[in-house]
């Protein structure tokens, strides 16, 4: 038996490894601000196939050059190649990749399973980092990253350190676990990466392919069953607060991650300065708490010298809509978006008290200094605000004055109430700069030397870094027997820790000379430098990566071609049960449900299956909800236990759960070119898949040609799913609950949309996880690209209905009928439909041509 567990009984952990600090460099200055503060890794993209294509990015021809750099300071180098690829880019994407493979890139952050099989097809041993962008959010993502070839796995930013931890524990028995990073600072996106659709739905510019128009960041209004919700000054309704993992770092080292990464390619060299160091000095003080104590099977207790609020500090002032620990410590839905406001503030100084002639007046609850910047907050960021530098600050009976310059400030249009934010501290400024600056090497890695020898013979050093490169020098000289001062370990420090100038500084040093002994002071010196000079040699070397000389890009995926139906399937997708019976009364014979509540496919399967009679060619999909995490295995099962015809594979989770039935692939799955399509179809058993949202007409061709048609279905109709995020805006703003345990379900209750800056209403949902879609107000058709597409072969196509009514729906299928018979055209269908719907149909993401968005600024 057991002895008892106590207050006093020791906790015992598993020693967790040390987490790489991930730093962002959108160009070579901000690569050289992570260096010198303490970044174990960066993180980059090229002038293509990046999703941030807004940076300023580095070239292929860089690529060498850069990684000597890196390498000769001891740092990792990813390229990001984060995006969806197209069918007619895989052959300039392969030629990308051999560039990267051959510069000796460290790895590549991917966020495409074809591209995936391009590299590992390429190359055997090239490291893989499966992107955010993959939507990786429990055990059987991380499962099918590794079955991918991947070597790390980049988790979404919704995972909570309760989650990232069950899915390192479901690893534990593995023989090679995936190491796990995570986003630990910076921007935080609203919706999950890699399942937004907005800058795509609302004008062509696609997040998957690096070109967001942060359409989260502007200003919206709630509108519930037709009334406008007043929220005050809460507009900013999909703009969470910023990152920051300060908080939780210790439980985040404990949970198994084993890279924090940092956002910020499109920010400045002092702002990945700033949040370089403090996480650098954060994750060596939690490591300096927990390794000695653990290692003694206890835990940590005792002082950490690291200033938990004078980091706050600099991060605040670094960039910051407010600093949140966002879905860390799970769901809080008042908490995540204060929605006051989608910029950048700073440190929060207190409320105006009074406004005078030439001053305001406050109480301070931080520190503010003349030279500071600060801007008057009244509520309305999106119009001109009032702020400024400094001038004078004097304190008078508890309060502090605050001078101006003379014309800087129009004090009518600030009020009591106001709320003042510090938005700039030159002398941080001046400190973070001073930190990269110049030539001077300021961050160094640890060299770790063991000394042996005899008297008569050489004394032999051996030298090593912690990327384990090694080398060995010998003295010219023979050791003599000392009669005074004779070589001990702190002599030896003394003499050979003399690295100023190198990327090195003295780590371990093993003494293991035997007898007293001693060497000229010149020969040691000479060791010193002959060591140093060769592992920064070797440092400096290319890795080299084992590449294949065979094409990949150009290889057929089929010899046969495939028959082609003669008649075209129209799939008919609902999301309520009572547009069932309108679907099939319209000549609907394949559908495809997407219900808010899984407990009502039953329904709909039996009702089906009583319509169809013995017609066994109708059939009926269901799709379970697009994300799966840690702890839902209720939805699916509920799901299955519908017992439909067959089931959308929407992620991960879904190829195992509903493996050994009927199952197709949806639009979430992100299939964009042949590599990812065939990985689905021909490895993973689906039927068929939805081809990407990201396509164009042009793409979608290209898609066609270079895979059998039969493989996809295509969406000719729908309101466009935008964001769709963890982030519950019913719960946030109808509701003063937290998450679904208190917030009295008012999805269940209320027609709720939001209001853009033009007017238009995109509806809002919630699914069975609670994770809400924002579908766009304006339903959208490829409707004159059918005849283009059905002369490449594809013959399955799906019209998607969201609140239609029964005689809408059936009018628009039976005109989509029409359509795929040849009866009408795509045209004369986009005449009429822009006649009979008030709010029109846009031709939507299958347009070659984009529509120029409307977007802040």
């Amino acid at each position: 038996m057991s002895a008892p567990v106590t207050a006093e009984t020791p906790v015992r952990r598993p020693l967790p490894v040390r987490p790489e600090v991930l730093a962002p460099a959108g160009d070579w200055e901000c690569a050289k601000a992570a260096i010198e503060n303490g970044a174990d890794a960066i993180y980059f993209g090229l002038e293509r196939f990046n999703a941030r294509m807004r940076a300023k990015n580095f070239t292929v021809a860089d690529l060498p050059k850069l990684m000597e750099f890196l390498h000769r300071r001891g740092v990792r180098g990813y390229v990001t190649f984060n995006v969806l690829v197209f069918a007619d880019e895989l052959g300039a994407a392969e030629d990308y990749l051999r560039a990267i493979i051959a510069a000796g890139v460290d790895a590549a952050i991917v966020q495409d399973v074809g591209i995936c099989r391009m590299i590992r097809a390429i190359s055997p041993d090239f490291p893989i980092h499966t992107s955010t962008q993959m939507t990786i959010t429990s055990a059987a993502g991380v499962d099918f990253a590794r079955e991918l070839g991947a070597n790390l796995v980049v988790l979404a930013r919704e995972n909570s350190i309760k989650e990232i931890a069950a899915i390192n524990e479901a690893q534990k028995s593995l023989a090679h676990p995936l190491p796990l990073e995570t986003f630990v600072h910076g921007a935080l996106c609203v919706a999950y990466s890699g399942q937004c659709l907005t800058s795509e739905s609302l004008g062509g510019r696609s997040a998957n392919r690096g070109e967001c128009a942060q359409a989260c960041r502007m200003p919206y209004e709630l509108v519930s069953d037709g009334a406008k919700v007043e929220l005050g000054d809460r507009r900013y309704l999909l703009s969470p607060q910023d990152l920051s993992g300060l908080e939780v770092l210790p439980d985040l080292i404990h949970a198994g991650v084993a890279s924090l990464k940092i956002e910020g390619r499109l920010k400045s060299p002092e702002y990945v300065a700033n949040i370089t160091r403090v996480y650098r000095r954060a994750v060596d003080a939690a490591m300096a708490q927990v390794e000695p104590a653990l290692r003694s099977g206890l835990a940590p207790t005792g002082n950490n010298t690291f200033d938990p609020a004078a980091a706050r500090y600099d991060l605040e002032m670094g960039f910051s809509r407010g600093l949140y620990t966002g879905w860390f410590r799970g769901i809080n839905n008042q908490e995540l978006a204060h929605a006051r406001f989608g910029t950048k503030r700073g440190v929060f100084l207190g409320e105006v008290a009074r406004v005078g002639r030439d001053h305001v007046a406050l109480k301070l609850v931080a520190s503010l200094k003349p030279g500071d910047g600060l801007v008057f907050d009244a509520g309305r960021p999106d119009e001109k605000e009032e702020g400024g530098r400094v001038y004078q600050v004097d304190e008078r009976n508890g309060e502090t004055v605050l001078r101006f310059g003379q014309g800087d400030i129009d004090f009518s249009r600030v009020r009591p109430g106001n709320l003042v934010w510090k938005t700039n501290d030159p002398e941080l400024d001046r400190r973070v700069r001073q930190s990269y600056e110049g030539d001077q090497i300021r961050h160094r890695r640890p060299l770790h030397l063991e000394v042996h020898g005899h008297a008569g013979g050489p004394l032999t050093l051996l030298a090593r870094d912690d990327d384990g490169h090694v080398t060995k020098a010998e003295s010219a000289t023979p050791l003599e027997v000392a009669q005074k001062q004779p070589l001990s370990t702190e002599r030896l420090r003394d003499q050979l820790g003399r690295l100023g100038g190198t990327p090195f500084e003295l780590g371990t040093i093993e003494n293991r000379l035997e007898g007293a002994v001693i060497l000229a002071v010149s020969e040691l010196n000479d060791l010193r430098r002959r060591l140093v000079a060769d592992l920064d040699a070797q440092r400096a070397a290319p890795k080299r990566w084992t590449m294949t000389t065979t094409r990949i890009a150009n290889r057929k995926l089929q010899d046969d071609p495939q028959p082609v139906a003669a008649d075209p399937e129209l799939i008919v997708v609902i999301r309520h049960l009572s547009q069932l019976e309108a679907a099939w009364a319209a000549g609907a014979r394949t559908l495809y449900a997407e219900f808010e509540d899984p407990k009502k496919y039953r329904e709909a399967v039996v009702r089906f299956r009583e319509l169809r009679g013995s017609d066994s060619s109708a059939t009926l999909w269901v799709a379970a909800p697009r994300i799966f995490k840690p702890g839902e295995d209720w939805i699916l099962k509920q799901v299955l236990s519908c017992e439909a015809d067959g089931y959308l594979v929407r992620n991960y989770d879904h190829l195992q759960w509903f493996a050994g039935r009927r199952r197709r692939g949806d639009f979430s799955l992100n299939v964009a070119n042949p590599l990812t399509a065939e990985y689905f179809i021909n490895h993973h058993g689906l039927e068929r898949v939805t081809a990407s949202y990201d396509l164009n007409v042009a793409q979608l061709e290209a898609l066609l040609q270079g895979a059998p048609a039969a493989w996809f279905d295509i969406t000719l109709h729908q309101h466009m799913p935008m964001f769709h995020m963890e982030h519950c805006v019913f719960c946030a703003f109808l509701s003063e609950g937290t998450d679904y345990r208190n917030c009295g379900r008012p999805c269940d209750k209320h027609d709720v949309r939001l209001r853009d800056r033009v007017g238009a209403e995109h509806l809002l949902r919630a699914d069975a996880g609670c994770r809400n879609t924002v579908y766009n107000s304006r339903a959208q058709t490829g409707a004159e690209f059918a005849d283009r597409l059905f002369a490449l072969g594809a013959r399955s196509f799906r019209i998607e209905f969201l609140n239609e009514s029964a005689d809408e729906l059936q009018r628009t299928v039976g005109r989509y009928r029409q359509l795929l018979r040849g009866e009408i055209t795509g045209a004369e269908l986009w005449r009429e439909f822009k006649l009979i719907n008030q709010l029109g149909v846009t031709r939507g993401q299958l347009e070659a041509t984009p529509q120029v968005i409307r977007r802040k600024g």
